[in-house]
């Protein structure tokens, strides 16, 4: 088609010669200026269309020439280019189908041209390895960079993130040659600060990542709740952990992967209010067992407030294995083994697990009843590996009664429901 187009602007080019000849050869063509020329001690007269004429006629003469000459050259530049794009085509091929060797062959090949020679390096660069070559993978590393910055930093950043060397892939992510960095590079050193421990630096980076669409909506979603849950795990100090508290969406902040992270750093700084307060609004709000449970371990004080809460929630959640268990906590902790031993049969009897006869077991030992502990902490070992419990030896026939009397029937998905006169009810 190429070749047809240049006949057609040839063929053009003639006709107008051909016509301005015929016009040049009228009388009338002398009126408009005569050009000498001296060379050689010969003179040359032309009407000035003519010597017009005649410069362009000469530079068409010149380009046919050249395009003549260097023909061979240019369909051996085309042969070339092609053959580096077969090579390419079926080097990524056998990258995909896993021949390692013939794909790294053929993409170091296809590397030579110019214009496919980055993105063959970079499929070299996985195919070597694949195959567990060191040397080689440097090697290709190397002459990557010598052809795009930016790719190299991209593939020794993405080899690095597999082997989990976040610090080498932030150095080559870094390097100002590398700059700016593309979608994937944001993406990708944003996961290196977050597994380098520095997540509040990563959260920091989702304004470009959603600006450049780096990621689809839902593990964007995803990697920004990520992030701030390990930004909030990662501060140093109250200030900075209210500090990035306040500056979460509202959103984030009713999150239960976020309240959580945000309660226990709380309450490993000493911030016991902070802790029990976002807590208990994110159970009001909206109810969380695992939220509940939480609320019961926190390694903080605050007992009374913290049970008159729980009070309050078994009246709308008294069918709650959790809150039943946090309760019993609590009671065992400001020293109402009894009333603390009554909550962890009604969450037995509501089907809690392992918690519950664990939370019977530092109840029994703190007791002084060995057999009883250790009968119980068997019990939350079975139950963690789905093993039925054993009973409990010495229980009368008032505790046994009070379990039967607890449950009265199970709902349609299996669910005990706690019996509304059932003794300790509220």
């Amino acid at each position: 088609m190429k070749v047809f187009r240049t006949a057609i602007v040839l063929l053009l080019l003639i006709l107008s010669g051909v016509l301005g000849a015929q016009w040049l050869a009228r009388d009338g063509a002398r009126d408009l200026g005569e050009v000498l020329v001296r060379a050689g001690g010969y003179d040359f007269n032309a009407t000035l269309p003519g010597a017009l004429l005649a410069l362009a006629a000469g530079a068409l003469l010149l380009w046919v020439c050249w395009k003549l000459l260097t023909l061979p050259f240019r369909a051996w530049g085309r042969y070339r280019r092609k053959q580096a794009r077969a090579r390419l085509t079926e080097g990524l091929e056998a990258l995909h189908g896993g021949h390692w060797q013939r794909a790294e062959k053929l993409l170091q090949l296809a590397a030579e041209d110019d214009e496919v020679g980055t993105i063959a390096r970079t499929a070299a660069v996985r195919a070597a390895d694949a195959r567990g070559d060191e040397a080689a993978v440097q090697a290709h590393l190397s002459a990557l960079a010598q052809r795009s910055a930016t790719a190299h930093a991209l593939a020794a950043a993405d080899r690095a993130m597999a082997r989990r060397q976040p610090a080498d892939a932030l150095a080559a992510l870094d390097a100002p040659a590398a700059q700016p960095l593309p979608p994937r590079g944001l993406a990708l050193r944003a996961q290196a600060l977050a597994d380098s421990g520095r997540a509040g630096e990563a959260y920091g980076m989702l304004g470009p990542l959603k600006q450049q669409q780096a990621l689809s909506l839902s593990r964007y979603a995803t990697l920004e709740a990520e992030l701030a849950a390990q930004a909030i795990r990662e501060a140093g100090d109250a200030n900075i952990l209210a500090e990035r508290w306040e500056t979460l969406p509202k959103p984030l902040r009713a999150d239960v992967a976020i309240v959580a992270a945000y309660a226990e750093r709380a309450a490993a700084l000493r911030w016991e209010d902070a802790a029990a307060r976002s807590l208990e609004q994110a159970i009001d709000a909206r109810w969380d067992e695992s939220l509940v449970t939480l609320y019961g371990r926190l390694p903080i004080g605050k007992l009374d407030s913290r049970r008159a809460s729980a009070q309050r929630w078994l009246q709308t959640h008294a069918d709650s294995p959790a809150l039943l268990v946090a309760l019993a906590r609590l009671a065992r902790l400001q020293g109402q083994w009894p009333q603390a031993q009554e909550f962890l049969h009604r969450a037995l009897a509501q089907g809690a697990s392992a918690d519950a006869w664990e939370e019977l077991g530092h109840g029994f030992t703190a007791a002084g009843q060995e057999e009883l502990a250790r009968r119980s902490y068997a019990n939350a070992l079975n139950a963690a590996r789905g093993v039925a419990a054993t009973e409990l030896p010495g229980r009368d026939l008032k505790q046994k009664i009070f379990d039967e009397a607890v449950v009265e029937e199970r709902d349609e998905h299996g669910v005990p429901r706690l019996r509304s006169d059932a003794p300790g009810t509220p």
